[in-house]
């Protein structure tokens, strides 16, 4: 049943462009149970996606044809793979890598080399979280009439493009970065957007765009 999640056979999309460390990793994730399907490059993921969708996705971050950071931002502006959780494995380890990682959209980040015991332990802790994700009253099929926003709500040209930036997966340092303006400029457009419309967060901004087709 749905409430054991960790004994369901779940698929795993596996991508990066080093065939030795996919095989180890697929070895390690399908001995543990897992079904693992493996793609080279972003790209080859995204052919993958439109055949049959993992309940998680484990990607490397530097690959050729598309990198990690395109891939997810891609995905995360698409309704049928934005919930799939996303776990970022890198060489690159600095502070600015992990935030670039996670403001990207991954939800975890993991920095070669890594121990395949704390791997499956971070696929097992994302996928518990998507199962009450998806167990909750509000999941995503069902969550879009409790996004209310008046009709006469009008945003200015910059917060338009401030919330469709947020609506990409993108946090409040990489908006800044990409309009040239300060962070803080930035977090005050997003108060500004929050009461006006009079929801709660961020997140709800980011959901309220797409589905109003602003993003």
């Amino acid at each position: 049943m749905k409430d054991n999640v960790t004994r369901e056979q779940k698929r795993l999309l596996l991508i990066d462009d080093d065939p030795n460390l996919i095989l180890l990793v697929k070895d390690y994730l399908e001995f543990r149970g897992f079904e693992v399907v493996t793609a080279e490059n972003g790209l080859e993921a995204l052919d993958l996606l439109e055949q049959q969708l993992p309940d998680m996705i484990v990607c490397d971050v530097m690959m050729p044809e598309m990198d990690g950071y395109t891939f997810v931002e891609q995905i995360r502006q698409d309704a049928r793979y934005s919930w799939i959780p996303v776990l970022f494995l890198s060489a690159k380890g600095q502070s600015q890598d992990r935030v670039r990682g996670l403001n990207t959209g991954a939800d975890v980040y993991m920095v070669k080399p890594f121990e395949p015991e704390e791997l499956v332990a971070q696929v097992e802790s994302s996928l518990r979280q998507s199962s009450r994700m998806m167990q909750h009253p509000s999941k995503p099929t069902k969550v879009s009439p409790k996004i209310q926003v008046p009709s006469s709500v009008e945003l200015t040209p910059t917060e338009l493009k401030v919330v469709q930036l947020l609506a990409q997966g993108l946090g409040n340092r990489q908006i800044a970065e990409t309009m040239k303006v300060s962070q803080r400029t930035i977090e005050s457009h997003v108060s500004n957007m929050l009461g006006k419309t009079g929801l709660n967060n961020r997140t709800e901004l980011a959901r309220w765009a797409i589905e109003t087709n602003m993003a």
